[in-house]
C-alpha cells in the first residue's frame, strides 16, 4: 500500500485553507505596486526595440519621456549579441527597480499575505514533528526548507505564476518568459545553526521568482555575477539587499548566491519558472553545451568563486568553508581551454 502524500497527510491540519485555493489569486495579497504594474504591463508602457549592437538612448513613449533598458537576448555575452530595449515610461518606473541588467525588482506581497503565508509554514513545520509529515530539501544545495507544492499550495501558486508573473517576465524576458508552462516552489532558510549562506550557482530555472518573506536579519545579501558561459560569468555585478514582501526577478542562468547572515533569520519563497517550448528549442540546448561556453576575461571576483562548482576556488580563498570541502569534487569552471591567462597550475 503507497503510503499518503505530504499534501494529504497534512491536508486535516490546514491553519489558513484559503491558501490552497486556486484561480483567481486574491489581489487582496497582492502589493498595489505590483497590480500597477501589471495593468501597465498589458498596455503600450512598455516598448521593446530588438538591435544590433546599438547605442543604448532616450525615447518618448505615450506622450512621456521614457528611459530606454538594455539587455541580452542572444548569445552568452553583450558584445556581439541581439539586443532588446526597453522603453519604460515614467509610471512603470515608479514600480519597477532594473538592479542591474537582466534583474529586476518590485514590492509584491501584501503584509497580510505574508503574515498568513509564514503562519501556515510554521504550522506545518509543527505538525510535520508531531505528525511524521515527510519534507523533502527544496533543493540540491539548501538544506532547510519546505518544497511548498508538496503540502498542497500547488493551484494558489499557479494562479499567482499566471496573472502576475508572467505578464512581467513575458515582456522582460521576451525568449525565455514568453510563456511560463511550469514550476518548482520552495521556501529556504537562513540562520544560525542552520544554512547561513549559499554558493554560487545557476538555478534550473528559465526565469526566477525571489521573494523575501522575513524576518528581522543582518547581512544575507544576494550577490549576482555574469552570465553561464559568459567572460564575465565570475564577475560581480551588483549586490541586492533584501526587503520583506520585496521581490527579484531574474533569468535562471545568472550565476548568484546568498550571502551568509549575520544576525537574525532570513526566509524566502523562490519560485523556478519553466517554459516548456524556450526548452525544446534549439537555441536553449545551443547555451546549455560547453562547445559555447566562453573564454573568461580575467581573474574572477572572489566573491563569484564557488566551492561546489569552481577548480581555482582555494587560490582566492584560503580554505573551504566549515563541512564544504567534500563538495569540491564536483568542480569544472572554467571547463578545459576556457581559462583565463594566469589560470593557476594544477587547479
Amino acid at each position: 500500500m503507497m503510503r499518503a502524500s505530504a499534501a494529504q497527510l497534512y491536508e486535516p491540519f490546514r491553519k489558513h485553507p484559503v491558501l490552497f485555493r486556486g484561480a483567481p489569486f486574491d489581489r487582496a495579497w497582492v502589493h498595489p505596486d505590483l497590480r500597477q504594474l501589471v495593468e501597465l504591463f498589458s498596455g503600450d508602457n512598455v516598448q521593446v526595440k530588438e538591435t544590433k549592437g546599438e547605442d543604448v538612448a532616450s525615447s518618448t513613449l505615450n506622450g512621456s519621456h521614457s528611459v530606454v533598458k538594455d539587455s541580452t537576448i542572444g548569445g552568452t555575452n553583450g558584445d556581439q549579441a541581439d539586443k532588446k530595449q526597453f522603453c519604460f515610461n515614467n509610471e512603470v518606473e515608479k514600480f519597477l527597480q532594473t538592479e542591474t541588467t537582466d534583474v529586476y525588482s518590485f514590492n509584491c506581497f501584501d503584509s497580510s499575505f505574508i503574515q498568513m503565508f509564514n503562519e501556515e509554514i510554521e504550522n506545518f513545520y509543527q505538525m510535520a514533528e508531531k505528525e511524521n509529515i515527510p519534507i523533502r530539501r527544496p533543493n540540491s544545495m539548501n538544506n532547510y526548507g519546505v518544497i511548498v507544492n508538496e503540502i498542497g499550495m500547488r493551484p494558489m501558486i499557479i494562479a499567482f505564476q499566471q496573472e502576475y508573473i508572467l505578464p512581467l517576465a513575458r515582456v522582460l524576458f521576451p525568449q525565455q518568459g514568453f510563456q511560463l508552462d511550469d514550476h518548482h516552489l520552495f521556501i529556504v532558510r537562513y540562520q544560525s545553526g542552520e544554512d547561513l549562506g549559499l554558493d554560487m550557482h545557476v538555478d534550473d530555472s528559465d526565469v526566477t521568482f525571489n521573494v523575501c518573506m522575513g524576518d528581522v536579519f543582518t547581512g544575507a545579501t544576494l550577490s549576482f555575477c555574469g552570465m553561464f558561459g559568459a567572460p564575465n560569468h565570475r564577475k560581480l555585478v551588483h549586490v541586492y539587499h533584501h526587503e520583506v514582501g520585496r521581490a527579484v526577478l531574474h533569468l535562471g542562468n545568472r550565476r548568484h548566491g546568498a550571502d551568509n547572515i549575520q544576525t537574525g533569520a532570513r526566509s524566502n519563497l523562490i519560485i523556478w519558472n519553466h517554459n516548456f517550448e524556450w526548452r525544446n528549442s534549439d537555441e536553449y540546448k545551443r547555451r546549455r553545451h560547453f562547445d559555447v561556453y566562453e573564454k573568461e576575461e580575467g581573474p574572477p571576483d572572489p566573491t563569484c568563486v564557488s566551492y561546489t562548482h569552481d577548480r581555482d576556488y582555494l587560490a582566492y580563498h584560503r580554505q573551504f568553508p566549515p563541512n564544504q570541502g567534500g563538495k569540491h569534487f564536483h568542480g569544472w569552471c572554467p571547463p578545459p581551454g576556457k581559462e583565463y591567462e594566469g589560470f593557476p597550475r594544477g587547479a
